[in-house]
């Protein structure tokens, strides 16, 4: 035999030589959880080894993290339910313990990179990522709320903004108003192709962030949620949120859809994200758990396998035991 490439495979010396691709801590952003109050740290029940932190306990999350190398965060709040109105007001209020919390955050850690939510369901009586009028998602009365909650979190210092709402239009809004606001430099991730996934239930166990069940509005987000049938539609969205000005195409779900994280990284330009999601992760935790599989071998691989899909950062709960397995391995 002329080509024999196991000859590449045959020693680790080789095999790290001509290795293609490289996971690197500077592709991994941590999801991290908030909520108001002091000396909270409370395990999230359906993703073990995942906690909604008070600002005082995520401090110390984050400084462990820093230390470890690890220098991307996106941050979500638990708000409480005596907060929440119909449009989400409190997203934007100036007593917001989220944006409070960022600030303190950006001044204590200021080489970090702290990327936002901007939805309206952490802060909507209706569990829904847009403003809810006679019964449906009315897209156009959203914007100008999405606007005021971008605002609001430029000004507490969030580096990127990550609109995860789904509504058409909403990249050109943001851009406008962040810019109009002297926010010229405050980036989007845009959620892009975001599915109407079945993998987000522990997100929103955490969070209490599903819709509410009332036979008068939507039982789900299928609406404005892409339809996980549909890969051509995800490069219209890319085509819009490019032109529109978006910094960061995102793909959501990542494993499920590692074919549309190739798509629209051989289509577009910009750095594409991928968001690991809760119960992508919460599958792996549970088969670990059980003995299935070992997670020290299975956790990396995944992650590998996202990266190589074409995915530029991952958002990923394993973001922290990914940096200890790497100093351990390295």
């Amino acid at each position: 035999m002329q080509r024999r490439p196991r000859r590449n495979r045959q020693s680790q010396a080789i095999r790290n030589m001509v290795q293609e691709n490289y996971l690197h801590l500077s592709n991994l952003i941590y999801p991290l959880f908030i909520e108001d109050g002091r000396n909270i740290k409370t395990e999230i029940k359906s993703l073990p080894g995942n906690y909604i932190f008070s600002f005082d306990k995520l401090i110390r999350e984050i400084d462990a993290c820093v230390k470890l190398g690890l220098n991307n965060f996106i941050l979500f709040p638990k708000v409480k339910g005596a907060l929440k109105d119909a449009k989400g007001s409190y997203g934007w209020d100036e007593k917001n313990f989220y944006l409070k919390a960022a600030k303190k955050i950006k001044n204590k850690f200021p080489q970090i990179c702290l990327i936002s939510d901007v939805a309206l369901d952490p802060y909507n009586i209706d569990g829904h990522d847009g403003f809810v009028k006679h019964g449906k998602i009315d897209n156009d009365l959203t914007l100008p709320l999405l606007q005021k909650m971008a605002v609001a979190q430029a000004h507490a210092g969030f580096d990127m903004l990550g609109p995860s709402d789904m509504m058409d239009g909403r990249i050109a809004a943001i851009r406008t108003a962040l810019d109009k606001n002297g926010f010229k430099e405050t980036a989007i991730m845009s959620y892009t192709a975001k599915y109407a996934s079945a993998y987000y239930g522990p997100f929103r166990d955490a969070l209490d962030s599903a819709p509410i069940k009332n036979k008068d509005i939507p039982k789900d987000k299928k609406t404005y949620q892409m339809n996980p049938a549909n890969a051509k539609e995800a490069l219209i969205e890319a085509t819009l949120d490019t032109q529109e000005g978006a910094d960061y195409l995102m793909v959501k779900p990542a494993l499920n859809y590692l074919d549309i994280i190739s798509l629209l990284k051989n289509n577009f330009d910009l750095p594409v994200a991928a968001y690991h999601v809760s119960g992508e992760c919460a599958m792996l935790i549970a088969a670990c758990q059980n003995g299935w599989l070992e997670y020290e071998k299975a956790m990396p691989e995944t992650l590998l396998s996202i990266h190589r899909a074409g995915a530029n950062a991952i958002l990923t709960y394993f973001a922290k035991d990914y940096a200890k397995w790497l100093k351990k391995n390295s």
